[in-house]
């Protein structure tokens, strides 16, 4: 079983984009731009500990992938663990 934090990136009919957590059918956010909704994306996998962002492309495109990049969780600490 995949990552259920993934999410799709995605034009709408309207022109505006939607932010869509893999699996779902109804966008977690809608944006006017792609790339105001690719970061609500990373901001919310962050938030939910890391997965997957795909983008996909405007609608003439749209069944086509432009990118897909791996968002780490955004709540770990830089400081390396010396206790255990």
């Amino acid at each position: 079983m995949g990552n259920s934090n993934n999410r799709t990136v995605t034009q709408r009919t309207n022109g505006t984009w939607a932010n869509i957590k893999n699996g779902n059918q109804k966008a977690s956010s809608v944006h006017d731009t792609q790339a105001e909704a690719n970061e609500a994306a990373a901001e919310m996998l962050r938030n939910s500990g890391g997965g997957e962002r795909t983008t996909m492309g405007a609608n003439s495109n749209g069944a086509r992938i432009v990118s897909k990049d791996t968002i780490a969780p955004g709540n770990e600490s830089q400081v390396r663990d010396t206790e255990h």
